[in-house]
């Protein structure tokens, strides 16, 4: 296992700071958990749809003066509301227990988080209700809200508002405008490390307002709390409290801080970046840190929040997967609505894999797209339950104590959403990969050298495409979307202990530490010469 040395060096005094293709064909299984009621038809065809479809984007659309000078964006957004729409969601079970009730279903005001066998829930849509419009209906009000400031539709996720929390009263939405992140053309990383790729991808989700994706499903989530709090329940939520691997704790008490309500995290003790650390700290949140793991914070947030009116913000919470599942909605739009042949997404505690299925299925369904891409999940190979239960051929899953990786964010050994996983993964005939801490950290020093900035958690999916390519499983022209899940700024120690080469047992191939020259004119030419290779 490569651990960081203790020892300084010229880096880290440098750095310091004085004070501290059969693909393409595939479509999903009959089995899908977003499919239509048999004999459902897009009933809004011809004007009825041109009809409909005026009438919405003139909702969101900017009127042609501007606003009062009194009056902010979301005064005018109550003021322009259009009718109400009979669009609905609900909990269910996931998966649904053998032997169980049918028909149990939760309205999304209750606050619950297990079904009543003791399985996850799952938000379901209205899908017949949505299915009254057509895919280019759907297609053209996403395309109408890119860019805007009219609330709550410049935000990405809140511009698919319909197919995320279609009942939420936009005043009660709580939003930093997150999502609308970069789809980067890795053209000179697929050219010269990836076997002359020319179709190569990053969702920059880490180019958000916290750093990470996870601002996409905490905006959802919070704008829940939001709405319930005021609401006359028998047991007034208090704050909302989550155990974090660093991500997860920043975009709670930003999204919590921005609604003014209290935000609890507990942190594994010593497991997380400074910059991962100070951010819940900035915004106000009470952090515990704790002496353990983040499963051993996971089983002490979820004890708590039994028994105290704190709601619980974890991916166990299923709200904020629907906010995760606007990422992949974003890259068919960013992609004019073609749909990529393989998306490689980081996997820890698994929900994001399952957001990503869930975005791409329900496009499918409702005739946004006509198929889905592959999936693969790329887990660390110091934490990769997921992997040794693909390996298995999915015959017993067996959770294990994650050991340290650079990839932190991803280090969990029982994760809450395997089954959410295996569902997505199965239904996509999706791979799951590893990379060990050598291998994820050249690939994100490589795609450093192609003008990214890539977090440790973008190099274990760059390692899983590396070992793809390889594998002739992945091809030279398949339009492939790696997911990039943070900021590479969350992770900058990591960058500077690989340069430094100040990792135990760890080549660091691509290193490129500062150079120590004398001050003169004649020690720079040499230095430049010798290392420009006599280019000049």
């Amino acid at each position: 296992m490569a651990t960081a040395a203790a020892s300084a060096s010229s880096l880290s005094l440098l750095l310091s700071h004085p004070s501290s293709r059969h693909s393409s064909a595939h479509r999903p299984s009959s089995g899908s958990h977003l499919r239509l009621t048999r004999g459902v038809r897009c009933a809004a065809s011809g004007s009825d749809a041109t009809a409909a479809a005026a009438a919405a984007a003139s909702s969101v659309t900017a009127t042609k003066h501007r606003r009062p000078a009194e009056e902010n964006i979301r005064e005018e957004a109550a003021r322009l509301r259009g009718p109400a729409n009979d669009f609905s969601a609900w909990y269910e079970p996931f998966p649904p227990a053998p032997g169980g009730d049918p028909n149990e279903r939760y309205s999304l005001d209750e606050v619950v988080y297990r079904s009543s066998s003791g399985g996850l829930l799952d938000v379901r849509h209205d899908m017949e209700a949505l299915a009254r419009f057509p895919g280019s209906y759907w297609r053209d009000l996403f395309d109408s809200r890119v860019g805007r400031t009219a609330w709550p539709y410049g935000s990405g996720v809140w511009s698919k508002k319909e197919f995320v929390l279609p009942e939420i009263d936009s005043d009660h939405i709580v939003s930093l405008f997150e999502g609308n992140s970069n789809l980067f053309w890795a053209e000179r990383l697929g050219r010269e490390h990836f076997g002359g790729m020319n179709d190569l991808w990053v969702k920059h989700c880490g180019i958000s307002h916290t750093g990470s994706f996870k601002d996409l499903g905490m905006t959802v989530l919070v704008s829940q709390v939001n709405r319930l709090r005021r609401k006359s329940l028998s047991r007034p939520i208090a704050g909302v409290g989550c155990a974090s691997t660093g991500d997860t704790s920043a975009a709670l008490s930003a999204y919590c801080a921005a609604a003014g309500i209290p935000a609890i995290v507990f942190l594994p003790a010593d497991r997380i970046s400074l910059q991962q650390l100070i951010q819940p700290i900035a915004n106000g949140a009470t952090v515990l840190s704790l002496d353990t793991d983040f499963d051993g914070c996971m089983r002490l947030i979820r004890e708590v929040t039994a028994e105290l009116p704190i709601y619980l913000a974890n991916s166990l919470n299923s709200l904020r997967l629907e906010g995760q599942k606007t990422a992949a909605i974003e890259i068919l739009q960013q992609f004019n609505w073609q749909v990529p042949d393989w998306v490689i997404v980081p996997g820890g505690n698994l929900g994001n894999i399952y957001a990503f299925y869930k975005g791409f299925e329900m496009c499918r369904v409702l005739g946004l797209v006509d198929r889905v891409p592959r999936l693969v999940c790329a887990q660390a190979a110091n934490a990769n339950p997921l992997y040794r239960y693909y390996k298995s051929g999915w015959t017993e899953f067996q959770p294990l104590v994650a050991e340290t990786t650079f990839a932190s964010a991803i280090q969990i050994g029982d994760p809450v959403s395997v089954d959410r996983a295996v569902v997505a993964l199965k239904a996509t005939d999706g791979i799951v990969e590893e990379a060990t801490e050598e291998e994820l950290m050249d690939a994100m020093a490589l795609a450093d050298r192609t003008g990214m900035f890539a977090c440790p958690h973008t190099g274990v999916a760059l390692a899983a495409l590396f070992k793809l390519r390889d594998q002739r499983i992945i091809g030279p022209n398949d339009r492939t979307v790696v997911v990039s899940t943070a900021h590479g700024l969350k992770f900058t120690q990591s960058k500077i202990d690989y340069h430094d080469k100040n990792i135990k047992d760890m080549l660091c191939q691509y290193a490129n530490p500062p150079i120590n020259v004398k001050a003169d004119f004649g020690s720079v030419m040499d230095v430049l010469q010798k290392n420009l290779n006599g280019k000049i």
